[in-house]
């Protein structure tokens, strides 16, 4: 079995620790609007251990335990448990995992999956993106009056709080409609598969993205900053996702 399809099957069987609502109410607060719980710990312990088992010399960057520096001049593993913590916390079927591997800054692999409906995310570097070993693709709309986009409100920097919701504001009274869904991963990989024809949110971390971007990236869609620029990385990132075609219009919006 592939290193790729190994790592599959591991997020697959990490996915079964969200069934536990007990676990999931176990919670720590690590600042005001962020918690832990012990779900994200224990996915996160799980897929450590068995990631260092398929190959011991990928390093290991996980949410609940990522002091920066961080190192990406290597192969690492960079994983998100619980993308959508607080969803999961009130039982929001809108929440999963998140695991990317990446290399001197680029993800070279991407899975992101949601133990709710079971649906796998899927990407390598070059290769297409699929759901559910199914080839997925951007949407092809070209006009933003047509457009659903989805936003992040990074409710861990209120103080960003009015210039979010001003550009949501305005990019709202552009297109057909907006969502709020709570999970960056995941609305990447909507727009991987036309569900959504945009997204954005500020203040995220790599954990957050770097699975998500390739699997929209290979979908024909285009993950930038809102300038435009390559993302790369560093803390507190700001994403802006679209199908591609509509790239240009909702970046001026942002």
């Amino acid at each position: 079995m592939t290193l790729f399809a190994s790592a599959c099957q591991l997020v697959k069987e990490a996915g079964s620790l969200f069934a536990d609502r007990d676990r999931a109410s176990r919670i720590r607060k690590k600042a005001p609007t962020d918690y832990v719980t012990e779900t994200d710990t224990t996915v996160q312990a799980f897929l450590r251990k068995r990631l260092a088992s398929l190959d011991p010399s990928i390093g290991f960057l996980g949410e609940e335990q990522a002091e920066a520096p961080w190192d990406f001049s290597g192969p690492v593993w960079i994983l998100d448990p619980v993308d959508g913590t607080n969803n999961l916390i009130h039982a929001f079927p809108h929440c999963g995992i998140s695991l990317a591997l990446a290399e001197e800054g680029r993800t070279r692999m991407g899975i992101v999956y949601n133990p709710w409906n079971g649906e796998l995310f899927t990407a390598c570097q070059g290769e297409g993106a699929f759901l559910n070993g199914a080839p997925v693709q951007a949407s092809g709309v070209r006009r933003l009056s047509s457009a659903l986009v989805a936003v992040g409100t990074a409710p861990g920097h209120r103080e960003y709080a009015e210039g979010t919701f001003a550009r949501m504001r305005r990019v709202f009274d552009h297109c057909q409609d907006i969502r709020r869904m709570g999970a960056a991963s995941l609305e990447l990989c909507a727009v991987a598969c036309g569900r959504l024809d945009g997204f954005f949110e500020e203040c995220l971390q790599p954990w957050d993205y770097a699975a998500g971007m390739l699997v929209a990236s290979e979908a024909g869609g285009m993950v930038t900053d809102r300038h435009g620029q390559p993302l790369s990385f560093r803390p507190d990132q700001e994403v802006f996702a679209s199908n591609g075609l509509l790239h240009q219009e909702l970046a001026a919006l942002l």
